[in-house]
C-alpha cells in the first residue's frame, strides 16, 4: 500500500513572523505537497483575524521550497475568473518550476460568496458556473489564445503563451461530491477531492463516514465510465479534519495510521492534514502532527 501525505497551512500567519518557517518545515518534514485555502476570509475564528491571499502566498512558498508541490484546497468561481485566475497560475507555475496543483470546487455560501456585495448563489447556481468554469480554464491552461462567449464567462482572444512548465498543463484536482462535479472531475481532473459527507462530521459515526465516502468513489467511478476513462488514472484525495474522527487522529501516530490505513483500503491515495493552528478547530499537538509526517508515512509504505 502506498499512500501520499500532504498538509494544508492556512495562510494566517505574516510571512516574516512565521509564515515562511511553515512551508519550510512542511518541506523538511517530507509532505508530499503543502496546499493552502483560496479564501477572502474564512469562519470564526479565522473572520477577523489575519488572512493572506493564497496565491502570493504559494508563490512566495515557491522561492523558499524546491521539491515539495504546491496547491490550492480550493479555488472556486466565487471571487476568481477563468481569464485572471489562468494567467496567475501560468505565472505560479513558471515560478515553482512546475510544482503546481490546483485544487478546485463549486464554492460554498461563507463569506467569499458575498464579500463583493452580490447575494450567494444557490446551489444550483454554483454548480452551474462551476460546469462553465472548469471547462475554460482548462483551455486558458493549455490553448496559446482562447475567445470564448458564454453564459456566465467571457475571453478575447486570451493569451495563455509560453504555456504551463507541466504539460498539458498544471493539473487539476477537482471538489465534488454531486454527479455533475463528478463528471467534472472525471473529465477535467488528475485528481478527486472530498472531505467527506459533512452531515456526518458532528454526529456519524467513522463507520458511517467511510460508507459514505464508499458511495462518493463509487459516483466517481460511474462518472469516469461514463466519459470513458479509467477511474484507476484519478488521484483520490482526502482532505481530512472533517469526518467524524475531527482532530482525534492527531492525537497519535498510531491513531493516524489506523485512520490512513482504513482509508487507504478505501482507495484513497492521497491524505492531506492540517498544520496546526492554537485555539482553533484545527488545534493539534505540533510534536505528534511532525511524527505523523516523518513516521506514519514510513508505516503506510
Amino acid at each position: 500500500m502506498s499512500l501520499r501525505l500532504s498538509t494544508v497551512i492556512l495562510p494566517v500567519r505574516r510571512w516574516q513572523e512565521g509564515g515562511r518557517g511553515q512551508w519550510e518545515r512542511a518541506e523538511e518534514l517530507g509532505f508530499h505537497t503543502a496546499y493552502t485555502y483560496d479564501h477572502l476570509s474564512w469562519r470564526v475564528p479565522f473572520r477577523d483575524g489575519p488572512w493572506f491571499g493564497a496565491l502570493p502566498t504559494l508563490t512566495a512558498a515557491a522561492t523558499v521550497t524546491g521539491r515539495m508541490r504546491l496547491g490550492t484546497l480550493v479555488t472556486s468561481p466565487n471571487f476568481r475568473h477563468p481569464v485572471t485566475l489562468a494567467k496567475e497560475l501560468l505565472s505560479l507555475d513558471d515560478i515553482s518550476e512546475g510544482r503546481v496543483t490546483l485544487g478546485i470546487g463549486a464554492g460554498g455560501s461563507g463569506f467569499d460568496a458575498t464579500v463583493l456585495g452580490r447575494r450567494a448563489w444557490t446551489a444550483r447556481e454554483r454548480a452551474d458556473r462551476f460546469a462553465e468554469f472548469v471547462p475554460l480554464l482548462d483551455r486558458l491552461l493549455t490553448e496559446d489564445a482562447v475567445t470564448y462567449e458564454g453564459t456566465y464567462y467571457s475571453a478575447d482572444e486570451a493569451r495563455g503563451i509560453p504555456g504551463c512548465v507541466q504539460r498539458p498543463r498544471l493539473p487539476f484536482a477537482v471538489a465534488a461530491t454531486g454527479p455533475r462535479g463528478l463528471r467534472l472531475a472525471a473529465r477535467h481532473g488528475q485528481a478527486w477531492v472530498t472531505t467527506g459527507d459533512p452531515r456526518l462530521s458532528a454526529t456519524g459515526t467513522p463507520e458511517q463516514s467511510r460508507a459514505a465516502l464508499r458511495g462518493q468513489l463509487a459516483g466517481l467511478g460511474r462518472a469516469c465510465a461514463e466519459v470513458g476513462r479509467e477511474v484507476a488514472e484519478v488521484d483520490k484525495v482526502l482532505l481530512t479534519g472533517f469526518t467524524p474522527e475531527g482532530a482525534g487522529l492527531l492525537e497519535s501516530v498510531d491513531a493516524f495510521v489506523d485512520f490512513a490505513g482504513r482509508h487507504a483500503e478505501l482507495g484513497f491515495t492521497e491524505l492531506v492534514v492540517h498544520a496546526p493552528i492554537p485555539d482553533s478547530v484545527f488545534a493539534a499537538d505540533e510534536a505528534v502532527f511532525e511524527k505523523v509526517a516523518t513516521e506514519a508515512a514510513a508505516q503506510l509504505a
